[in-house]
């Protein structure tokens, strides 16, 4: 068995787009060896990247293809001889097949008699299958955003491919594209190491090499060297710690090769800013670690790290460097912060006017408009609800109606400050800021502050019953104007971010107390459009599919199951996923699952052969002992679980259900279902329709895989 070595020599990749990059090219490769039958039992595949670089490289792969035979089938028999010789069919076949003519067979099929031959394909060298294959995968690989540097040729990368490296063992595989040839040097770091070429003997050597000069190729490695210096560098400072970012570790882990760590410092003057307006500027603007005291306060310095390894002179003036740039983007916040509360946060609603939030559906000031309209109705019902369910009332349920249309009015009205028009990232941020600033209340400017939560599935939800229905509000405005606009997500491609705001009214509903369903949302932001508010509700069924099988991670045949029985509150479709997990397992609830498929099919089979019948219909025809026994068991049962399922208890409804076992062994033991007699078999269909119709608010148990 051989190691196989590939690698792509970039200019300096976006830090972003690596870490697929680097994910895919390996999948690309080990998917190209795998079907080409070129890896051994106990293949690995280790991947690397950096800035200028993703590399591969898998151990135990084949030096060629193993020769195959393969059957292939020829013209007919008729077409392949005249008067008992061979037509040019047969030769052409026999050709193709690399056999005599007289070696070809006669074989017999649902179609007739046919020419069949055993071909036998010679298999091909490592190196011939990678320089005909692997360029198709690397002109496959996904960028968010691609150029063109050739004049006149078709090739698009993320950045122009300055070499490439392709070695099996010690031999090179010459790999085209884009006008390159692979060979066998690489680069290292272009300032610590410079721009000497460094030959690569094998593939065991490649990381090790590149260390030498200065290149950290595992991306592990530099990660942990990393945080190991961020802690080592704050030791200068007692009692302050470096604030945990992993985003930022991630980032600054993609921007560097060789990185080190300086500790810089700024003007105590600029802490009485808000932390979030200096963490934004260091962490967003410069890439810059915040540093916390003991009691987790902000302290005035910073740590940066850097992409290579500066003596201790350079070393000062880079600090000093850093400190100044960092001294400028604080006096700009300072700057902004200090102006814009000149105006009142009320004054600046007028303003947007003049700020478009989509050509065809207005100004920001039209969206807080609708967001008001929404949010209002989305309160109401959630009072409701609380009204009317006792059992739910809790400190949770706290809700300030004129606080939430207040925050609904402000929310957007920080995207006419000067502070987010210099830092985007903080919209929100700074109108929750602002409000508290001006005198609003804790409940108005908290809600403002979080209402674009959550951005991502990792990230908090409001704290607040106001921020939850205010975020909640906005996004739902969001994806049901856009859907009335016809502009819905397809395929990989969603501009709108409708998918992103979707989820987070998903993950909103399923980690709060709110009492509301996917349907009420939908109906709360598309009023009396049947049409609009049954698409925006879908979606939302499926955001929550996605969320219950990739966030939660639950087993695809169990989400089936339960988004098959009115996934509409997302708490209780998720209270459901968790009790059929839990109960899968039970040889009581698998017999149960495997039983309700059997009826399921005879009851679908049925139907389409045209069996007209209704649930319990004709019971008096049901004479057999085992068949009344189950009516009478499954709808006492079918009682109790009602009531549990209204009760949030599944544990036992489940249980419950399970009970009806060896009732159900017993009808399908001594009961054909599909009797001869009209009348027996519409009753015994509905019998088996009922049950299913009983127990399926609960989950359908037939999509539930049943091993064996």
């Amino acid at each position: 068995m051989a190691d196989f070595l590939f690698e792509i020599g970039l200019e300096e990749v976006p830090a972003r787009m690596l870490p697929g990059a680097q994910a895919e090219l390996a999948k690309r490769v080990t998917d190209l060896l795998t079907r080409e039958r070129l890896v051994a039992e106990g293949s690995t595949t280790e991947s690397y990247s950096s800035p200028r670089r993703i590399a591969v490289v898998v151990n135990g792969v084949l030096a060629g293809q193993a020769d195959v035979e393969e059957e292939l089938l020829g013209p007919p028999v008729k077409a392949a001889y005249k008067d008992g010789k061979p037509t040019k069919a047969a030769e052409a076949f026999a050709e193709k097949a690399g056999v005599a003519v007289d070696a070809l067979r006669t074989i017999t099929n649902a179609k007739g008699e046919y020419l069949a031959a055993t071909a036998k394909r010679a298999g091909r060298s490592f190196a011939e299958v990678i320089t005909a294959e692997l360029p198709k995968e690397i002109a496959g690989l996904y960028w968010a955003k691609n150029m063109r540097w050739r004049p006149g040729q078709p090739e698009r990368f993320v950045r122009p491919i300055q070499w490439m490296l392709a070695l099996l063992d010690a031999a090179v595989i010459p790999v085209e594209w884009a006008g390159t040839t692979a060979g066998a040097v690489t680069y290292g770091h272009r300032v610590l190491y410079g721009y000497a070429p460094i030959t690569i003997a094998s593939p065991v050597e490649y990381a090790h090499k590149l260390y030498e000069a200065k290149v950290m190729v595992n991306v592990e490695h530099r990660r942990e060297r990393i945080r190991k210096a961020l802690d080592k560098v704050m030791r200068q400072v007692e009692g302050a710690r470096w604030r945990e970012d992993h985003p930022l570790v991630d980032k600054v882990t993609h921007l560097t090769e060789w990185p080190s760590i300086i500790l810089g410092g700024f003007e105590a003057e600029f802490l009485p800013l808000p932390q979030e307006v200096l963490v934004t500027v260091m962490r967003d603007h410069q890439n810059y670690f915040a540093v916390e005291d003991a009691a987790g306060k902000l302290a005035p310095y910073f740590l940066a790290v850097l992409n290579t390894e500066p003596s201790e002179k350079a070393t000062e003036i880079i600090r000093h460097g850093n400190e100044r740039v960092l001294r400028a983007r604080f006096n700009d916040a300072r700057f902004f912060y200090e102006f814009d509360q000149r105006m009142p946060l009320a004054e600046r609603v007028a303003l947007l006017e003049n700020v478009t939030f989509q050509k065809e559906l207005g100004s920001y000031a039209a969206k807080s408009e609708r967001v008001r309209a929404v949010a209002a109705k989305l309160g109401i019902t959630a009072k409701e609800h609380w009204l009317t369910k006792p059992a739910t009332k809790s400190v949770g349920n706290q809700l300030d109606l004129e606080a939430l249309d207040t925050a609904a009015r402000l929310s957007k009205t920080d995207l006419t400050t000067e502070l987010v028009k210099e830092f985007t990232e903080l919209q929100g941020v700074v109108g929750g800021l602002y409000a508290k600033a001006q005198g609003h209340s804790t409940v108005v400017a908290d809600a403002i502050y979080a209402h674009y939560q959550p951005v991502g599935m990792d990230d908090a939800i409001p704290s607040t019953n106001e921020g939850l229905l205010l975020a909640i509000a906005d996004k739902v405005d969001t994806i049901s104007g856009m859907f009335g606009l016809g502009l819905q997500p397809t395929g990989s491609k969603d501009p709108f971010a409708l998918r992103r705001a979707a989820n987070g009214i998903v993950k909103m509903l399923a980690e709060s107390t709110l009492p509301l369903t996917l349907g009420e949302v939908a109906t709360a932001a598309t009023g009396a459009d049947e049409a609009l508010c049954g698409n925006v509700k879908a979606f939302l069924v499926e955001r929550l599919e996605w969320y219950l099988r990739e966030v939660r991670g639950t087993a695809y045949d169990v989400v089936k199951a339960v988004m098959a029985a009115n996934p509409d509150d997302v708490r209780d479709a998720i209270a459901r996923v968790d009790a059929v997990s839990a109960a899968r397992s039970s040889e009581d609830f698998a017999a149960i699952a495997a039983a309700f498929k059997r009826m399921k099919n005879l009851v679908d089979q049925a139907k389409a052969k045209g069996e007209v019948f209704t649930p319990s219909a004709h019971r008096e025809f049901l004479t057999e002992p085992v068949e009344r026994t189950l009516a009478e068991e499954s709808g006492r049962r079918a009682a109790w679980v009602e009531g549990l399922r209204k009760d949030g208890d599944y544990k036992l409804a489940l249980a419950t259900i399970a009970e009806l076992r060896p009732f159900v062994d017993q009808f399908f033991e001594k009961v054909m279902v599909m009797a001869p007699e009209p009348s027996l078999r519409a009753a015994r269909l509905g019998l088996l329709q009922r049950i299913l119709m009983d127990y399926g608010k609960v989950a359908d148990f037939s999509e539930i895989v049943i091993a064996g």
